[in-house]
């Protein structure tokens, strides 16, 4: 599974350094070593004193040399930032979220049980942050943790929670991203108070829930039953990695979860 999996049990291999993070790290390096004076039309380069005589020289290069110099370093430290925060991910900036429109449809009121002939979810869409999925049925693993989807492209419904629009907390998991981007909840905690979340059910009518708090979790102390335990209304969870990333368990150490409840 990818680091955005939602329940990795157990420490992985750390990943070998890519040739991006090798170049990005000897570039700034050696600009660290070797500060930058602006002196009227020139720029010099001082060099450190341990390299000798020649080395306490002052390099001078002209603004074009300088200038493609400082392009050329850019280009590589901003490729190589790229490509490792896709890989490390810690804090989401991936600019904003194209906001889409509310989907239009019939809105189901809430009902008062657990009833069985609530249509199946079958698509998410989240506005404020640019979010529009089908849903796939998740399950539980062997270990008994929640199953992820296998791709960072969707979400999921999972199928031991109440159906969305029945009392109860209905759950929907989704990765935050994957070695080559941003996944489906990748904005996931840039959600407020507020804000709304609408499922189309297999039947096109929509259920429609307003957001009330998006909190973060470590995962070893995860409020199993803040989540999943019983509600007295209709309500939804979000739920997808967040916080620091381990590279040495490839895993991010936190969750992020939305709370919502109906509200029709």
């Amino acid at each position: 599974m990818e680091h955005g999996d939602m329940d990795p049990m157990g420490p992985a291999r750390p990943p070998e350094p890519s040739w991006p993070t090798v170049i990005a790290t000897t570039v700034r390096l050696w600009l660290e070593r070797h500060p930058i004076v602006v002196r009227s039309k020139t720029i010099r380069i001082r060099l450190p004193t341990a390299l000798g005589r020649a080395g306490r020289r002052e390099a001078i290069l002209s603004r074009r040399r300088f200038a493609t110099l400082a392009l050329v370093a850019g280009l590589l430290v901003a490729g190589a930032a790229g490509f490792t925060m896709t890989r490390h991910q810690v804090a989401p900036s991936w600019g904003t979220a194209t906001a889409l429109p509310a989907p239009v449809g019939p809105i189901a009121g809430a009902v008062h049980a657990q009833d069985a002939r609530i249509p199946l979810p079958v698509a998410l869409t989240i506005p404020d942050i640019g979010v529009q999925t089908r849903l796939i049925h998740l399950g539980l693993t062997t270990t008994g943790a929640l199953q992820v989807p296998p791709t960072t492209a969707v979400a999921g419904w999972y199928t031991g929670s109440p159906r969305p629009g029945a009392i109860g907390p209905a759950v929907i998991a989704g990765h935050i991203d994957s070695h080559v981007g941003p996944g489906i909840f990748f904005r996931l905690s840039q959600l407020r108070p507020g804000d709304h979340v609408y499922v189309r059910r297999a039947d096109g009518t929509l259920a429609v829930f307003r957001v009330t708090a998006v909190r973060s979790y470590a995962k070893d102390r995860f409020p199993t039953l803040a989540v999943y335990g019983p509600t007295r209304d209709a309500e939804l969870r979000l739920i997808t990695c967040g916080g620091t990333f381990d590279p040495q368990l490839r895993s991010y150490l936190s969750n992020t979860v939305v709370y919502a409840v109906q509200e029709f």
